[in-house]
């Protein structure tokens, strides 16, 4: 696919994933991150590294990786009372969703992707979001994704195109689309080096990455990945030319 594409990069498992998903597709691919004030600040950390790691690792993908932008939207950590914006415990509120859930989240990043995409002259825009394998956050959903495109292409009088490449897998899968994607080399770069644990902790390396492994980001993260290694490949001869 021709063009260029901005993507959602939080640094995470299902975003990394997505940033080599474009890569292979379009001609020039740039990031955005965002600081909302989430606990688990370190995933803006790793995404540094991630970046360098993946230049290197992938010269191919490498030149065509651009700019990365990293934006502030603390005011929706302010107005957020939520257990990754607050020190609260992870529970099911009352509507029945975790309180891991940040109303407005979603739309407002992409909001501002397509903004940003508007200036560097960019209609397509990369997301994680994804539908089988969530906590049931409402700003994950197809029906979601889809309104928000067509209502923000007609505020900004541009035909914007939303990406959600995971949508309809679960984490397993997502596993088996960066192997697909980049071989051992990507899938090994997105277990080191990435981030998922809600509660930040980068302590201790477990088989499928860091994290505490008992929220419910370690816990998603781990059933996939342990599904994916019992029909992984005993062979790494198959490695991408990138």
């Amino acid at each position: 696919m021709n063009g260029s594409a901005i993507v959602m990069f939080s640094g995470g498992q299902d975003s990394a994933t997505c940033l080599a998903w474009a890569l292979e597709r379009f001609d020039h691919v740039e990031t955005i991150g965002f600081d909302y004030g989430q606990k688990h600040i370190v995933e803006l950390e790793v995404r540094k590294e991630f970046l360098r790691a993946l230049r290197e690792m992938f010269p191919k993908w490498g030149r065509r990786l651009g700019e990365d932008h990293m934006v502030d939207l603390g005011v929706l950590g302010e107005i957020s009372d939520t257990a990754l914006t607050r020190e609260r415990e992870i529970e099911l509120t009352e509507a029945g969703l975790p309180n891991t859930f940040v109303p407005g989240r979603n739309l407002l990043f992409l909001t501002v992707t397509a903004a940003v995409g508007y200036r560097r002259n960019t209609r397509h825009v990369v997301g994680g979001m994804c539908e089988t394998d969530y906590s049931g956050y409402p700003d994950c959903r197809d029906d979601t994704i889809k309104a928000l495109q067509v209502a923000i292409g007609l505020g900004m009088d541009k035909r914007y195109v939303f990406h959600t490449p995971l949508m309809w897998i679960d984490k397993a899968a997502t596993w088996d689309l960066a192997l697909e994607l980049g071989g051992e080399r990507l899938v090994d770069l997105i277990r080191l080096e990435t981030h998922t644990c809600y509660k930040g902790d980068r302590s201790t390396l477990k088989d499928w990455g860091y994290g505490c492994g008992k929220c419910p980001a370690c816990e998603l993260r781990a059933a996939g990945w342990y599904i994916f290694a019992d029909r992984r490949p005993n062979s790494t001869s198959s490695q991408p030319n990138i």
